[in-house]
């Protein structure tokens, strides 16, 4: 029965047109991010990045040196979208951009780790295998089938996705429209449509039918009687947020993953008319049965995994953030910090305020004034710098935060030297002060 399931093969057409606006997408994602100034923002701009902590050796190339990076990650994603040596072109698109992902954290999103994730498993799949310029120059490859594997690979993820991500959204501060409020109020002066965002029930639409959809979504594309309803309001619902929420790619590679919830004549009559239909439906077991079905589980099992760690983890995610990242909570609060990092000479006990705008840009100050992480990266930031002229210091913290309009409250323990204090990857950091949000 799993031997059916998963290598039964089937027609290829969805896996190949995805392919062509995959790597359509991560072309215009990285030739984007130049001409939009994303990089001089983000990469060029800052004397450093925050990396994930562990990857601080991940830093942006000097001088041009990005422009350069994500020029040629372009070039990746056209290659990608061709077909021309398509295994290679996918694996050097995949390290660059997790290296981008992991270097910094300033413009932390979730599309960008739904890139590095689809990235990796499209590695792995026979994307190549019609419509190329690799079977062009080898039509011993051309292929008009692959095992059912491929396309339930896509389906588990996004379910994964929208899963997790309409949990996160059941809350009090969702359910009772802080936060839709909360965003509807910063797009007021968008033109033509910034009046139309104000209306009354909109905040309603954007919390009640965000988890409804999120919720939803995968089931109702998988069931043949609701799959056109629901790709009619797919196309709504990610317009809509490619609009308002202006979240790069991400509505547009959602919408191209409902090419493996149609049926491949579908896809092939309106993409690949040239091509001929695979009917066959046999089921071929592969040598690599095993080594792909443990990678599979462990894989899916970390994905699974992943966004329920902060439920293990002391207080409220969305006062700690310990589990908030790499867990589809999806523009879920508003966080605005008041802080002042003081650095006090152990030698002497001389004592200065830093002044945040000579060592960071708006952007990190911002995440430098509310995220506990980032404040204890900047803060060993300062110890590293000091010690390189040959001064020992402590560097103590003073940070009030505001979740969600709520008054201002303290983040970090008084008198804590953060300097002195190491990362705890698996444990809570004991230096944050409790929160006061409910569950």
């Amino acid at each position: 029965m799993l031997n059916h399931f998963l290598f039964k093969h089937i027609d290829n057409s969805a896996l190949i047109v995805f392919r062509i606006i995959f790597g359509l997408l991560c072309c215009l994602e990285s030739v984007g991010a130049i001409f939009t100034g994303w990089i001089k923002r983000t990469l060029v701009d800052p004397e450093f990045t925050f990396s994930f902590i562990g990857f601080e050796w991940l830093q942006p190339l000097p001088g041009n040196g990005m422009y350069f990076y994500y020029a040629i990650m372009g070039v990746f994603g056209l290659f990608i979208m061709l077909g021309y040596r398509y295994r290679l072109s996918m694996i050097a698109f995949t390290l660059m951009w997790a290296s981008v992902y992991f270097m910094q954290k300033a413009s932390y999103n979730n599309h960008y780790y739904l890139l590095v994730l689809l990235s990796g498993i499209m590695v792995f799949l026979p994307a190549n295998k019609y419509a190329s310029l690799d079977v062009k120059r080898n039509p011993s490859l051309q292929q008009m089938a692959m095992p059912q594997w491929c396309k339930w690979v896509f389906v588990l993820q996004l379910l994964i996705l929208y899963t997790y991500a309409s949990i996160a959204k059941m809350y009090p501060d969702w359910l009772d429209l802080t936060v839709p409020k909360t965003l509807m109020r910063s797009k007021e002066s968008y033109p033509i449509i910034g009046g139309l965002l104000q209306a009354k029930c909109m905040p309603y639409l954007v919390a009640y039918g965000g988890i409804l959809f999120d919720g939803l979504i995968i089931p109702l594309l998988l069931i043949k009687k609701t799959r056109k309803f629901a790709f009619f309001v797919s196309i709504f619902f990610h317009l809509f947020n490619s609009i308002v929420f202006q979240v790069g790619v991400f509505p547009y590679l959602s919408l191209a993953f409902s090419l493996f919830f149609f049926n491949p004549e579908t896809v092939r009559a309106i993409f690949l008319k040239k091509k001929t239909l695979y009917t066959t439906n046999g089921v071929i077991i592969p040598n690599y049965k095993t080594p792909l079905l443990i990678i599979s589980c462990v894989y899916f099992v970390i994905q699974i995994a992943l966004p329920l760690r902060h439920h293990f983890i002391q207080d409220n995610v969305l006062w700690t953030e310990e589990g908030h990242r790499l867990s589809w909570r999806m523009m879920l609060r508003s966080k605005h910090g008041i802080i002042s990092y003081k650095i006090v000479n152990k030698k002497d006990q001389s004592s200065k305020i830093v002044k945040l705008g000579d060592y960071l840009s708006k952007k990190q100050q911002r995440i430098a004034s509310t995220k506990p992480d980032v404040i204890w990266q900047f803060a060993q930031r300062l110890k590293k710098e000091y010690a390189a002229k040959g001064e020992t210091i402590s560097v103590f913290v003073d940070c009030k935060i505001s979740v969600n309009g709520r008054p201002y409250k303290q983040l970090i323990k008084p008198h804590t030297d953060l300097a002195a204090l190491n990362w705890e990857v698996f444990k809570h950091s004991d230096w944050l002060l409790p929160s006061q949000l409910k569950p």
